[in-house]
């Protein structure tokens, strides 16, 4: 399998890690010399491209691709791979899976309920409006040429070196009480593994859910992380009385559970970490 990831970054970076564990080719896309460096190191064929010139070597790694993971942040007027990799994408002779990794605040507020994946995007700002337009060009794509284009939307991501543990170390977690506020999260681990569960079986135009069995309040991770480490936790704090950035307040604005039936029922996938318990208390022994 030779596998092209635009966009290397914390969460295809694991995936791009599970790939080379199976001896696959992987080449990947970053936008400074520094950090292509810095992977190349690591084994991991790294191209920097920066959403407009395509080198040679990429347009090459694009033909030889028999599938495509795009972790592109999104530029002001859209999906910066996108169109100037759409023509190279469309003729590739190898390509039979495309990846493209979204989130689910394009479901913006649901008010604490259940939603799956046929609940209609509500985006509730700029960001998560263009997120749905760039979903759309890409399976507008997958459309036009007949490769499968598969959107996976992804809830809160944490790992190793970002995760609760980390924050309560670092002096960096907050306990903020808002009642009613839930979401999900995933593990860096299951998204690879979905990622890898999709690859084995493509479908034109799905649109999956990447979230964990259990939505909960933000203030019960730092809780348990807490507890499970010895370390103190920060002190509670009411929403009303908390000064928030723009982005937490929207991130605030918005609660909803999600449900992972689709994965489950649809790719088989069995989570390596259904809850944040699972996952914080192998980061612990990992020496998180």
């Amino acid at each position: 399998m030779n596998i092209l990831i635009l966009g290397l970054g914390y969460s295809a970076g694991f995936f791009a890690r599970a790939a080379l564990a199976r001896g696959w080719e992987v080449t990947g896309t970053v936008r400074s010399a520094e950090r292509a460096a810095e992977l190349s190191r690591e084994g991991i064929r790294t191209l920097v491209f920066g959403g407009f010139a395509v080198s040679s070597a990429l347009a090459k790694a694009v033909a030889e691709a028999d599938a495509v993971l795009v972790s592109v942040q999104p530029a002001e007027d859209g999906d910066p791979a996108l169109g100037p990799l759409r023509a190279a994408l469309m003729a590739a002779p190898n390509l039979r899976w495309i990846g493209y990794l979204s989130t689910i605040g394009v479901y913006g507020d649901q008010g604490g309920e259940w939603i799956d994946e046929a609940t209609p995007p509500a985006p509730t700002n700029a960001r998560t409006r263009q997120r749905v337009a760039i979903e759309e060009a890409w399976l507008q794509l997958g459309r036009d040429s007949g490769k499968p284009v598969q959107i996976f939307r992804l809830s809160g991501i944490y790992g190793p070196g970002r995760n609760a543990i980390v924050k309560l170390r670092e002096g960096k977690a907050t306990r903020l009480i808002k009642p009613g506020q839930v979401f999900n999260r995933i593990h860096v681990d299951d998204i690879a593994g979905v990622l890898m569960a999709s690859l084995a079986q493509p479908r034109q135009g799905a649109i999956y859910n990447v979230t964990d069995d259990e939505p909960g309040p933000p203030q019960d991770v730092i809780t348990f992380a807490a507890e499970l480490t010895g370390l103190e936790p920060p002190p509670e704090i009411p929403f009303e009385q908390a000064k928030l950035s723009p982005m937490a307040a929207s991130f605030y604005g918005e609660s909803k559970r999600v449900s992972n039936a689709l994965v489950k029922r649809e790719l088989g996938y069995a989570f390596r970490y259904p809850t944040y318990r699972e996952a914080l208390r192998a980061l612990a022994e990992a020496g998180e």
